[in-house]
Formats: structure tokens, C-alpha cells, sequence
């Protein structure tokens, strides 16, 4: 059985910040890379970072610089620190390990 569990949404003004966490269970974590993608009602999935097993990250375009994916392969957790919130940031936020996806976690920006 392999879960993936994303806490850490909730609403937020502009400006603000929250961290994601995502919980993995049931797979090999340390080495395998891991993603954090977005969805906004109405709109396709997207991309927000990702992160291999070594640390190496890369981001979406709408992301780079206010946030930030990290991980802790002893807590087998990855964390999606996102600053400098906008209301276009508003979606549901999926982990995703390779072959997994995560159940999401609602984050809303606004005022």
C-alpha cells in the first residue's frame, strides 16, 4: 500500500505564507525524486517543483523565487515552502512521487 499525504493548506492573504508538507508511506523515499504540481479550478495541472533524491530542485516559471521544495528522507517528507503568496497561487496542491499521487491540499489567497 503506498500513500502520499499533503497537509499544510488553508487560506492565507496575499503576501503571506504556508508550508506543505507530504507525508510518504509504503515506497523507497530516499532515493526517489518527488514533485509538488497545482491545480486551479477550470485549469489544466501544473508544475510547481520537483526534487530528486540528492536535493537537486527546479521550479515553475509562476513559482521561482517565492518558493521553495525541500525534503527530510528521515521523516520521509518533502515540504513546499511557498512565500510571497498571490491569489493566483490559489489551487489544490498535489505530491507526486513518480508513479504516486497525493490526495491534495486546498490553498486559497485572498483577502
Amino acid at each position: 500500500q503506498v500513500q502520499l499525504v499533503e497537509s499544510g493548506g488553508g487560506l492565507v492573504q496575499p503576501g503571506g505564507s504556508l508550508r506543505l508538507s507530504c507525508a510518504a508511506a509504503g515506497i523507497v523515499f530516499s532515493f526517489a525524486s518527488m514533485g509538488w504540481y497545482r491545480q486551479a479550478p477550470g485549469k489544466q495541472r501544473e508544475l510547481v517543483a520537483t526534487i530528486t533524491g540528492g536535493g537537486s530542485t527546479k521550479y515553475g516559471d509562476s513559482v521561482q523565487g517565492r518558493f521553495t521544495i525541500s525534503r527530510d528522507n528521515s521523516k520521509n517528507t518533502v515540504y513546499l515552502q511557498m512565500n510571497s503568496l498571490k491569489p493566483e497561487d490559489t489551487a489544490v496542491y498535489y505530491c507526486k512521487s513518480l508513479t504516486w499521487w497525493g490526495q491534495g491540499t486546498q490553498v486559497t489567497v485572498s483577502s
